[in-house]
């Protein structure tokens, strides 16, 4: 979460969302999104139509102090996913994979380059410019350099094959964080979430992907790569989607990466059959070793300079501050803000910030300037442990707000909580948690680290329940310790080298 700025949502990290919510925020929030509640997260349950979006223009020749179409698009896309991950090692890596996949492309002549997002979301993306886009959620999810060239080949595929120009739709990837947020954002950023979506691989047919996917495997193959490692990509990508619900019974099936694409079990199939027709299992390059060396040490979850969130907890060390949701709320942050919603749909929860302006008062925050079409009642005092704030309630449509403004120094935090049915009961769980909102310690922060891969060799006898303890995550170590190493069985390979998650 940032500081400072009025915050412009991202389709961002999903982790929880639950089916019934479908049904029971589509219609509630449709008259909300006209009322002037717009999205600021990934919707997965109310996809933009492809009405919405506008062909990405190629690379322009550069004018003095003017940024080219692409570049600006390049801006706006690094804004919403967080920024740049600068990791060296890393990046010197997937240069010089990109420059084996460039040549054994269609467009040999092409340039490319390919950019690290700073988000922990499984995902990659490419613009008709040839920039490639990869997150480092997909580096800690793929098992070697095959796997990771067959992702890069598939986007240098929507490139080679004019996708982005001939797509006939898109399906806007969403979910019940996103569609939560709707009812809690500002009207005036719909425009940028909407123009942002054309960024994303929903942007792509289902039949493109297919299409993607067998040029790409017939790159790397050329490149002298494994072609199976794209249908091995494919299989984890399935399996961390599977996590995610043990972690949220209930939530989305869809995987990040491939929202409107094909199902991944269609898509495994497909792969291998394509594999198969170029060449035999175990033939071509894995680059296991060198690939992990190559990521060992990156971060993995939560970036430090944007808080960190701990279960309810959210804590962000370098702004100072902590706060804690409600029972019954799953968190997920973003260089935006920090939302929230419940496994029902009907709650939700943002929480952003705005810098004070001269002259300008708590009050003001609530009278106007807030969500667009909101009833708020008269403005109560209060103090946070020991901050100045206010709150009030409001109401739009068929929801109910109760809303708070923090103030520390220049920054104002607000606080942004919706529910369907605001019951005394309910009311007082949000009034609660505005009141854990407080600075923290120097001793606080120091405790909170961030989680990084680590790469460590196996032992004779070694197994993956005897790797679970050595990871950071908080919950299901073991079975994360098997998704990220594509393990199907419990014993481990002696020297083999595994990727474990530590602070």
């Amino acid at each position: 979460m940032a500081t400072g700025t009025s915050h412009q949502g991202p389709w961002g990290a999903v982790r929880a969302a639950a089916p019934r919510a479908r049904a029971a925020l589509s219609s509630a929030l449709a008259a909300l999104l006209l009322a002037g509640c717009a999205p600021t997260v990934e919707e997965r349950l109310n996809p933009i139509p492809a009405a919405l979006t506008v062909p990405v223009p190629p690379a322009a020749p550069r004018t003095t102090g003017v940024d080219s179409p692409a570049a600006r698009e390049r801006k706006q896309l690094l804004g919403f996913y967080g920024g740049e991950y600068r990791a060296p090692a890393t990046e010197r890596f997937l240069d010089e994979v990109l420059v084996k996949l460039a040549a054994a492309s269609d467009t040999p002549s092409q340039v490319y380059r390919v950019t690290v997002l700073n988000s922990p979301i499984v995902n990659a993306f490419a613009l008709p410019s040839g920039d490639i886009f990869v997150s480092r959620g997909l580096l800690a999810l793929a098992n070697d350099t095959s796997e990771v060239a067959a992702v890069m080949a598939h986007e240098i595929a929507h490139v080679t094959e004019r996708h982005a120009s001939r797509r006939a739709e898109i399906e806007k990837n969403s979910a019940v964080i996103a569609k939560a947020a709707a009812v809690i954002d500002d009207q005036n950023r719909q425009k940028n979430f909407q123009n942002y979506a054309q960024f994303s691989l929903a942007a792509f047919s289902r039949q493109q992907e297919m299409d993607a996917d067998q040029v790409g495997i017939r790159v790397i193959a050329k490149a002298g790569y494994d072609p199976f490692a794209a249908s091995r990509f494919l299989v984890s990508l399935g399996r961390a989607t599977d996590l995610r619900q043990s972690l949220h019974p209930g939530g989305d099936a869809k995987p990040d990466m491939m929202a409107t694409h094909p199902s991944t079990p269609e898509r495994v199939a497909h792969a291998v059959a394509v594999a198969r027709g170029i060449a035999a299992p175990g033939l071509g390059e894995t680059g296991h070793d060198r690939y992990l060396a190559a990521i060992d040490g990156i971060l993995y979850g939560d970036d430090p300079a944007q808080g960190f969130v701990r279960g309810r907890r959210f804590i962000h060390p370098r702004l100072g501050f902590a706060f804690t949701a409600p029972d019954g709320f799953v968190l997920e942050n973003s260089a935006q803000a920090v939302l929230g919603v419940t496994p029902s749909g009907t709650e939700a929860l943002r929480l952003d910030s705005l810098k004070l302006g001269a002259g300008q008062t708590l009050d003001s925050f609530i009278a106007k300037g807030w969500i667009d079409g909101l009833q708020a009642s008269p403005a109560e005092a209060l103090k946070v442990n020991g901050l100045d704030a206010v709150t009030a309630t409001a109401k739009a449509d068929a929801w109910s707000f109760r809303l708070a403004a923090v103030k520390i120094g220049n920054d104002v935090y607000r606080l942004t909580f919706a529910a369907k049915d605001l019951t005394p009961e309910t009311d007082r769980r949000f009034r609660d948690s505005i009141e854990t909102f407080r600075r923290i310690t120097p001793e606080d922060a120091r405790d909170v680290k961030p989680m990084r891969i680590a790469v460590v060799t196996a032992a004779a006898g070694d197994t993956a329940e005897a790797f679970a303890p050595r990871m950071a995550v908080p919950d299901h170590p073991l079975e994360t310790f098997e998704t990220l190493n594509g393990l199907e069985g419990a014993q481990l390979d002696a020297g083999r080298r595994y990727k474990v998650v530590v602070e």
